[in-house]
């Protein structure tokens, strides 16, 4: 339960507080400047001049996708280079304008932080495993829901509003709650 806690809440927290999170809220509410009715020089040319600088960084490189974002103070084309045996290997992103390289940097199809997360880190069986222990810990879950009793005994104001767990009445009366889950 730990190891899935927290490898969950660091995938969170990367995604919360990632580049890619960062750029969908800048752009979220920009319109963009391409559109199905736009010439198809609007999307093919930036293309182009990304496939000319990926052509000069990485000659005869296998292209495993690419992705275009047109939004923004600064639209690029991000193309992900593979390897000739197969495999990812970098990414290069380019001004979708001026075709200049503005990064590179290694690519994985999956962080290796999802990948742990998910069990695929540990192959196949990582992920069987994975699944099992996600389908464990529901129907844990949902068994427990159905045993969670509170019980009340003892005079005026002891409910859910009164604060404490243990009251002391001026006539001496005691007021218990307890909470169990069986």
């Amino acid at each position: 339960m730990l190891f899935s806690g927290l490898t969950g809440f660091l995938v969170a927290s990367t995604e919360f507080f990632g580049e890619a999170e960062a750029l969908r809220e800048a752009t979220r509410d920009l319109v963009s400047p391409v559109s199905t009715a736009s010439d198809a020089t609007a999307w093919s040319e930036p293309i182009a001049k990304a496939m000319a600088t990926a052509r000069g960084r990485a000659p005869g490189a296998p292209i495993d996708k690419i992705t275009t974002q047109f939004k923004g103070d600064q639209p690029t084309v991000t193309v992900y280079l593979g390897t000739p045996g197969g495999g990812e290997d970098r990414l290069l992103t380019v001004d979708a304008k001026s075709g200049q390289l503005l990064r590179e940097g290694a690519y994985a199809d999956k962080p290796l932080l999802h990948r742990i997360h998910s069990g695929e880190f540990f192959g196949d069986g990582g992920l069987v495993f994975a699944m099992m222990w996600g389908l464990a810990s529901t129907g844990q879950f949902f068994r427990r829901a159905g045993q969670f009793t509170i019980t009340s005994s003892g005079g005026p104001g002891c409910g859910p509003a009164s604060g404490r767990n243990k009251n002391r009445w001026p006539s001496g009366a005691t007021c218990q709650r307890s909470l169990s889950l069986v």
